[in-house]
């Protein structure tokens, strides 16, 4: 039986950047828009009221609960989104402009369709994601509660997947499967991931260690230790004990069969880890630069040509992975093979977020509540 699409406000909540280079974020009204062809609009909030048949179920009815499992809805905060907010990615155009809505890690219900997309496989009440990129437009701004998607390219949700741990896949969880995929690492291989405790690297264990066999050696500050064996490293490497790079690269080597890993995942923007990866590497190595430093550009230090050249060695750069791999993505979650340590918060202490965030305190990931 087919959904009736369920009343669309004219207005809804959104969290802006009301003041672009310091980390600031206010709630405000803003129109909800119309899909116009090849979209859908996506209720990226709230609970689910439908009709079956004439007949009204609200999701507290429990005939209803089941099949609308999940329907309270969420976006992911990335540090990205910090960068963006704050300008202090020198690679993007900038200054953000005031006002501008953030946020690409959204899950919700689609409630409207634009013409055509009955072609796209995609019903009114499916849970899908909004993930970066979400396409060419600009417009995958999930800090709001209601946002556009071109139906092409949104990401169906597996049916039991808590959308809360759903969220951060669309980026986080698609970004490290995407960047371990181009390490050319193979099951057995000797991965270091960098930065192995926050939202991306968390991920990036278990996916490396769970779904495709790699020994993993997690790098971070020494309060991410239980995190990051929790989530199938091997080996956890406090990176505030060494003083110089020689000593860490010394000791990665040893945990790595004396010879070094074959892969390194950067997941954090530091100029320092980047400086310290090529050291960890054995012959016919890879570096892959995800996370993305802030303020001026700098070269990766230790990245010496001659050296490359007689270790066979590489450095590639990873921004993003496709829909195939999104769907892989969720269907790890949904076995149980990968699950996000998950923050939620509201909306309105979104700046509170970006604050923690900023700090490099956190472990995991924030997912704002769209509520």
């Amino acid at each position: 039986m087919a959904a009736v699409a369920p009343k669309v406000p004219s207005n809804h909540k959104a969290a802006v950047y009301d003041k672009p280079g310091t980390i600031s974020t206010k709630i405000i009204t803003v129109d909800t828009p119309e899909p116009g062809p090849g979209e859908v609009l996506i209720k990226l909030y709230g609970e689910i009221s439908l009709t079956f048949a004439g007949f009204q179920f609200s999701r507290m009815h429990p005939m209803i609960e089941l099949m609308l499992m999940c329907d309270r809805t969420h976006s992911g905060v990335c540090h990205s989104d910090l960068g963006v907010m704050t300008n202090s990615w020198r690679v993007l155009p900038y200054p953000v402009p005031e006002g501008q809505v953030g946020g690409h890690e959204g899950v919700g219900r689609v409630v409207k369709m634009g013409p055509g997309v009955d072609s796209s496989g995609i019903k009114i009440n499916d849970r899908v994601g909004v993930k970066w990129i979400s396409s060419a437009c600009g417009r995958c701004s999930t800090f709001q509660q209601y946002v556009l998607g071109p139906a092409a390219y949104v990401t169906p949700i597996p049916d039991g997947l808590d959308s809360a741990e759903a969220a951060p896949l669309l980026c986080a969880g698609l970004t490290a499967y995407s960047a371990l995929l181009r390490s050319r690492a193979r099951p057995g291989n000797w991965v270091v991931i960098s930065g192995a405790g926050g939202g991306l690297g968390h991920l990036a264990c278990q996916i490396a260690s769970k779904a495709m066999g790699l020994r993993v050696i997690g790098i971070d500050q020494g309060t991410k230790g239980e995190i990051i064996m929790e989530s199938g490293a091997e080996h956890f490497v406090d990176v505030t004990r060494f003083s110089q790079d020689d000593g860490i690269s010394n000791h990665v080597k040893s945990l790595a069969d004396g010879l070094g890993v074959d892969a390194v995942i950067v997941c954090t923007g530091s100029n320092h880890a980047y400086r310290q990866s090529t050291g960890f590497l054995r012959f016919s190595g890879t570096v892959v630069c995800v996370g993305v430093p802030e303020g001026a550009l700098i070269p990766i230090a230790g990245a010496c040509p001659s050296a490359l050249v007689v270790q066979n060695q590489s450095i590639v750069g990873s921004a993003v992975g496709n829909q195939r791999e999104a769907a892989e993505v969720l269907d790890f979650a949904a076995r149980g093979i990968l699950k996000a340590h998950v923050e939620i918060r509201k909306l309105e202490d979104l700046t509170k977020a970006f604050e923690d965030l900023g700090a490099g305190n956190l472990r995991g990931r924030i997912v704002v509540d769209l509520s």
